[in-house]
């Protein structure tokens, strides 16, 4: 434990805590360094406090009590000097403080937070601005919605208070005023203690084994294909044998199942990646979560996040499994208890779309004061990622292609300049995903969502060789996950890229037959789609000529013009559309797209991009690039902000 020259009180309820235990060697070690200062009853309640009057070099204590100690909450003053040269009587002054402080915490926590509301605080010697901040805590409390909400509020627009109050707040604030802060834009980092200190990791064990026995302690039966895959993976494939599998391709738990990266890429798969895939599926299931918490698993994955700082996909998928888990409202204690708010805070106000959208995800989870839909794994709100008076009165929601992504597919197209500068421009002139930086700007009473789900060109990349889902699966899939996070509630808009226009078309073919859908359908004013499909793509046919090469997937032999699904599927939407009245918009590439080194094509004619009503554009870019504008004033995203406003403008209005 190393302490620095600086003055600290411990207030803790003597009646509560476990007395210390007789051992001489604690007394002899601190007796130089703290000072029993004496006792204060307030309510009922007898607290003790310490104070740290001087220490210029670390100190370690191997006792019980300084273990208990560590875990205790502190309040910390102004720091006091111990320089004679500064101060003088030092020890009086430093007493003196102390007891100040401590006298103002405990009266005013007692007359506000324990006993019956005051009206005035002229008994208690505090200043003004320290009785508001008493006040609004014991408003965050308040049985009034409205007024909790306020109160938060004003908490997170404070910047004028002294760093032991933000802290003050920060130990007596409760789970839902911690969230509350957690998802207020401008509030101040002090208000989120950091993480408690983490267990140590077993005698002879590391990181990797500990996570081999998490997921070995889950239930193995009863699972579907995938999570059975990823999980006996994990569990049978060592580090050591995964590094000396170095090559094009390896072989999975000697089952022949053949997996690659991409073409020409050595895998940088690691067991601990295999390890978080299987725990990102267990976390689907509420009583898998259940025990993960059970056996230490927060304070695992918070170690394993930490340490891999640099590694984007490990922290990706621990932001999923952590997501997962706050959709279950009885773990959120325990969530919030672990230390994972501080961090979640950092993680949303980053300038990576996909850090910030992770965590924005889980803290939304964790808001039941004003969030009431649940978003789960690959739903992403895209804005407004924090809590906002702004009202929002409809919903776009963004449904990527083939090897697309929630983020990425939706990005400023690349030129020549330099991404790394690109970056520290204004938005306006560059964003790493359009829909959150200038759609949420130009709109901002649309509530955003980009959805995100796994799909492959060819099972060479296929996530989980037994994985075949396909268009009907999916729509499903997300369907279902999409109204569990509200859509349907408001007007919206659907905009899709290549395969994505497929789902949109399914998932309301699928809505329309479910009583407990209808309003999905009866609020879909209108639909962008981006080079989508509907008669057939080059790409399938291209794909299964070389089928010794790519092995086409489930989703790319569904795209084939001679298809029967994909007929059935455009001939029923077409119908059904027009009996609705959606109005449409589709865009058309013109340019061929590169397919890896060797292949060279025009994925969506002009032809099978023609939905049959609406207008389409031709468009002079690639296949990639058709949902990419290269600027704001592009024509591409001119033409999409003008449909939906048109499209939504009554909406809007109301």
């Amino acid at each position: 434990m190393s302490l620095a020259a600086y003055c600290v009180i411990c207030c803790r309820r003597m009646g509560t805590s476990t007395p210390p235990p007789k051992s001489n060697t604690y007394w002899r070690d601190v007796r130089n360094i703290i000072k029993f200062t004496g006792s204060l009853i307030l309510g009922g309640s007898l607290f003790i406090t310490y104070e740290v009057l001087a220490l210029k070099k670390s100190l370690t204590l191997d006792t019980q009590v300084v273990e208990r100690e560590k875990m205790k909450s502190y309040i910390y003053v102004h720091t006091v000097s111990l320089d004679k040269r500064e101060n003088h009587g030092i020890t009086y002054q430093a007493r003196k403080e102390l007891h100040k402080a401590v006298r103002k915490v405990l009266a005013t926590s007692a007359r506000i937070l324990q006993g019956p509301f005051a009206d005035t605080f002229s008994t208690i010697d505090i200043e003004d601005h320290e009785c508001a901040v008493w006040l609004l805590l014991r408003k965050s409390r308040s049985d009034d919605r409205a007024a909790r909400l306020q109160a938060v509020q004003e908490m997170s627009e404070t910047h004028h208070w002294h760093d032991y109050q933000y802290r003050i707040v920060a130990q007596a604030c409760d789970l839902r005023t911690l969230i509350g802060l957690a998802r207020s834009k401008d509030s101040d980092l002090r208000f989120f203690l950091r993480p408690p200190p983490l267990p140590s990791l077993k005698e002879d064990s590391s990181i990797e084994e500990e996570l081999r026995q998490l997921l070995a302690s889950l239930p193995q039966t009863d699972l579907d294909e995938c999570i059975q895959y990823f999980t006996s993976l994990a569990l049978s494939e060592s580090s050591q044998s995964l590094a000396a599998q170095k090559g094009g391709l390896w072989c999975f738990g000697g089952n022949g199942l053949p997996y690659a990266e991409s073409f020409g890429e050595v895998p940088s798969a690691t067991v601990e990646m295999f390890c978080l895939e299987a725990l990102v599926k267990h976390s689907e299931i509420p009583t898998h979560c259940d025990k993960i918490e059970a056996n230490g698993g927060l304070q695992l994955l918070q170690r394993l996040y930490q340490l891999h700082k640099d590694c984007p996909k490990v922290q990706r998928n621990i932001m999923r499994i952590l997501g997962n888990m706050a959709l279950n409202e009885h773990l959120h204690s325990t969530i919030v208890r672990s230390g994972w708010v501080s961090i979640l805070v950092e993680a949303i106000k980053s300038h990576h779309i996909m850090e910030a959208s992770h965590a924005a995800r889980t803290l939304a989870n964790l808001d039941r004061e004003t969030v009431q839909d649940k978003y789960q794994d690959g739903v992403y709100v895209l804005h407004p990622q924090y809590r906002t008076s702004q009202p929002i009165k409809a919903d776009v929601l963004f449904i990527h292609g083939l090897m697309g992504a929630a983020f990425k597919t939706w990005r400023q197209q690349d030129n020549d300049q330099d991404v790394t500068e690109k970056v520290s421009e204004d938005e306006t002139k560059y964003t790493t995903c359009w829909p959150k930086s200038w759609l949420a700007r130009d709109c901002p009473a649309l509530r955003i969502i980009s959805v995100e789900y796994d799909t492959s060109l060819s099972d060479w990349r296929a996530r989980c060789p037994m994985e075949r889902k396909s268009i009907a699966f999916r729509s499903n899939e997300l369907l279902r996950k999409l109204r569990a996070a509200g859509v349907g509630d408001r007007p919206m808009i659907w905009v899709s890229h290549s395969m994505g226009g497929l789902l949109v078309k399914k998932m309301l073919l699928e809505a329309s037959k479910k009583p407990e859908m209808n309003t999905i359908i009866n609020n879909t004013r209108g639909i962008i789609f981006y080079s989508v499909p509907h008669h057939g793509s080059h790409l399938a046919e291209y794909s299964v000529n070389i089928r010794y090469l790519l092995f086409p997937s489930l989703e790319v032999k569904e795209l084939s013009k001679d298809s029967p699904a994909l007929k059935t599927l455009q001939d029923d939407f077409l119908e059904f559309a027009k009996d609705k009245n959606f109005q449409v918009l589709s865009f058309v590439e013109t340019l061929p797209t590169y397919i890896g080194s060797m292949i060279k094509l025009h994925v969506v004619p002009l032809e099978s991009a023609d939905l049959g009503i609406g207008d389409l554009i031709p468009v002079d870019v690639n296949h990639l690039n058709i949902c990419k504008p290269k600027k704001k004033d592009a024509f591409l995203y001119q033409r999409t902000l003008r449909f939906i406003c048109d499209t939504l403008a009554k909406d809007l209005e109301n």
